[in-house]
């Protein structure tokens, strides 16, 4: 669409401009607004793609009371104030006032999201009112000292931040590109997350950069180890390239390399022809650019792209050169980079096992810590500077259970590669259990009552592809069986009838219903002892020290010492057994396996059973609250005999066991033949505290005594608490005839 047509298409988009008869001629003035505002409106459209949907407001034009000597216009929405140095004279510095002070209305109308960034309103206005071309006559200033201005100054509308601001300005030629991206980021109603910096205005000669190193937990989403500016946006080198490939709807093509472009420079031994995995591991630049000639390639990150934004990306690429980093117009920071490689490493497992070759064949091969890093999903990323010298070096590094980012200023990525190494060891010392651990949740209640959100961002991974979550509470059932969600930056926050304030789970849903379960035989069950054999639809995953916090707190939350060393010990090894309650399934998060009631803060005790040897013990370790506190339970005699049938008397209990006499008839004759059941399921379905010691009727009921709670077997955590051994001896003591 051309300008002409544009402006005529935005007519009707012009504000009604009202005077007050401070500023002569009125209706001159008001036609002078109208123009310079059809312009700027026609200067956004041509930029951001668009035009705002609704109409924009009254704007009232008033001479301006009080302004600095300095200043000739300034406003707030609907509302521009401007000195008229001689009544009745419209002069060249007032209608560069107008137009400076419409643009910014124009923003407060057309962008309400970037109300808040002064920086970019300031650096639009500067760049669509025409007072460009009169700060270029000032006198030289150099980018790095006007960088170091507007870097120093609070204030972006003064007149020495105004030079400053022009000199970055004046980098680009044409339109700057920071706010082509910005305005289209207006346009298509993204968060404005990160606000405009100088290092973005100016790109390559102004940008900053700083040390950092994060780990994530692939399974949590916990941040493991933060050292250094890990929030710092910087230009982030090769390191989206990864996320170009999955962005394609059709598979990347293969391209034949080009010998006469420096692009095409992609290592030793480059093959004639190049796939995209052989792209990734060289890092080749000419691949990416020569797939954008085609027409094939995505445009921007696809269905990545809201991904990225929603984790500080600072604006949408314009092209491909800036999607792989060759231009380091766009920024990211290494926290960022980090959540969006764990929705990556979620959504497309074949993209990390291509980045596994990094270190055999790829941009971290030949290096005496190749061999360490055989196995981890590497990419890196240079920034570089006009003479081709490192500014910054990235390694992302992805392994079975954390994601590792790296960045470190002027130096290139095989110089530091040791450090990945490092720090995967380090923070294997520094944290136990970072293992995944897998457990069927909320399986006893209905789905339809199940509620989630995420506090931070939110995704669900649809055939691999990204779809974003809202922020309100929505149905968890439906959402999981579209495919894995994924809350970036939070745990989910899940709640439930019995917990209306909800529940922390610090992981990733999935959906995965188990087969029909066929009670055995013979053995009464209730219909929620059938729901708990039966498992879950819904399989929840997080790390095995969250998921043993998570089960020892459900048990006991104020348990401490060696107790809670004991019983951790313990839930950790079962949540390997999970086969023997469910075969071919993980743990259940019920009484059945061992409660689970969400995510916590992980003890030292914790750590100390997760880095403790393996139990010598095999199969599963029982465990029960335990205790000498006696009690007294009633229970309808139609109930008892629900559990162990009509008729069912003389009904003690030894060594885990319920015996009963139950009267029979065969051949005519009538006898009490003698039964039992395994106690825990009296118990569970007479929901009892424990393991009754006596059951006595007395009428149409029948009571129940004992003492403690639990099935009685195994770790007694009452008694443990109690007695102040080891946790060696507790459980030698619970187990060791095992």
């Amino acid at each position: 669409m051309g300008w002409a047509a544009v402006t005529a298409v935005l007519v009707a988009a012009t504000p009604v401009f009202l005077t007050r008869g401070d500023l002569t001629p009125e209706a001159a003035l008001r036609a002078e607004a109208d123009e310079a505002w059809r312009a700027l409106e026609a200067r956004y459209v041509a930029e951001a793609g668009g035009a705002p949907e609704r109409a924009p407001a009254t704007l009232t034009l008033r001479r301006g009371e009080g302004l600095l000597p300095s200043r000739d216009g300034q406003g707030r929405p609907g509302m521009v104030e401007l000195r008229q140095n001689a009544p009745g004279v419209l002069d060249a510095r007032l209608r560069r006032a107008l137009r400076h002070e419409l643009a910014h209305q124009l923003l407060w109308w057309a962008c309400p999201a970037s109300s808040e960034d002064r920086l970019f309103h300031e650096a639009f206005a500067l760049a669509v009112s025409g007072e460009l071309a009169e700060w270029r006559e000032a006198p030289y200033q150099s980018l790095a000292s006007a960088t170091e201005v507007l870097t120093r100054l609070p204030e972006v509308d003064t007149p020495r931040a105004r030079r400053a601001l022009a000199r970055v300005l004046t980098e680009d030629t044409g339109f700057p590109r920071a706010l082509t991206r910005r305005l289209r980021q207006c346009h298509r109603g993204t968060r404005w997350t990160v606000p405009l910096s100088v290092e973005e205005l100016a790109g390559v000669g102004a940008r900053a950069v700083a040390s950092a190193t994060v780990v994530l937990s692939r399974h949590s989403g916990e941040v493991l180890l933060s050292e250094g500016d890990v929030r710092a946006a910087m230009p982030y080198g090769s390191t989206l390239k990864p996320f170009v490939v999955a962005a394609s709807p059709t598979p990347p093509p293969v391209l034949p390399a080009r010998g006469d472009a420096a692009e095409w420079a992609c290592g030793e031994g480059r093959p004639a022809r190049l796939d995209a995995r052989e792209a990734l591991l060289r890092s080749c630049n000419g691949y990416f650019l020569d797939w954008a000639g085609t027409g094939s390639a995505p445009e921007g990150f696809g269905p990545w792209g809201p991904v990225l934004a929603a984790v500080g990306l600072s604006g949408e690429p314009l092209d491909m050169a800036d999607a792989i980093g060759l231009r380091s117009s766009l920024h990211l920071s290494a926290w960022g980079l980090a959540q969006a490689y764990r929705l990556l490493a979620e959504a497309r497992p074949d993209l990390l096992e291509v980045l596994g070759d990094s270190a055999a064949r790829g941009t971290l091969a030949g290096l005496p810590v190749s061999g360490a890093l055989g196995g981890v999903a590497a990419k890196t990323g240079t920034v570089r500077d006009a003479e081709s010298r490192p500014v910054l070096g990235w390694i992302v590094a992805v392994d079975a259970d954390v994601v590792v980012v790296l960045a470190r200023p002027g130096r290139m990525p095989r110089a530091f590669a040791q450090e990945v190494s490092d720090v995967l060891a380090r923070v294997r010392r520094m944290r136990a259990g970072l293992e995944a651990a897998r457990v069927q949740v909320l399986g006893l209640v209905a789905p339809d009552v199940l509620e989630a959100r995420c506090r931070g961002l939110g995704f669900v991974l649809e055939g691999g592809v990204p779809r974003t979550v809202g922020a309100a509470f929505t149905r968890l059932a439906p959402l999981v069986a579209r495919g894995p969600v994924v809350c970036l930056g939070s745990p989910w926050r899940v709640r439930l009838p019995e917990a209306p304030e909800g529940r922390d789970y610090a992981g990733v849903f999935t959906w995965a219903p188990p087969p029909p379960y066929v009670p055995p035989a013979g053995v009464p069950t209730s219909p929620s002892a059938l729901k708990a054999r039966r498992g879950s639809d819904v399989l929840f995953r997080t790390t095995r020290a969250q998921y043993t916090a998570g089960v020892v707190t459900a048990e006991d939350a104020g348990l401490k010492g060696e107790a809670r060393v004991a019983l951790a010990r313990v839930v950790a090894h079962d949540e390997r057994q999970g086969d023997s309650r469910h075969p071919g399934r993980p743990v259940c998060d019920t009484t059945h396996c061992q409660a689970f009631r969400g995510t916590v803060r992980v003890q030292p005790e914790d750590e100390r059973a997760l880095r403790a040897p393996a139990l010598r013990w095999r199969g599963w370790l029982p465990f029960s609250r335990g205790g000498t506190a006696p009690w007294r339970e009633e229970r309808a005699r139609a109930q008892v005999e629900a559990v162990l049938g009509r008729g069912a008397t003389a009904v003690r209990f030894a060594e885990g066991r319920v015996h009963f006499l139950r009267t029979r008839g065969e051949g005519g004759a009538v006898f009490d033949a003698p039964e039992q059941l395994p106690c825990e399921v009296l118990r569970s379905a007479l929901k009892l505290p424990a393991c009754p010691r006596t059951a006595v009727s007395e009428g149409t009921r029948v009571v129940f005594e004992g003492q403690g709670q639990g099935h009685g077997e195994g770790l007694d955590v009452e008694a443990a608490k109690a007695r102040g051994w080891s946790h060696e001896r507790l459980l030698d003591d619970a187990y060791g005839s095992r």
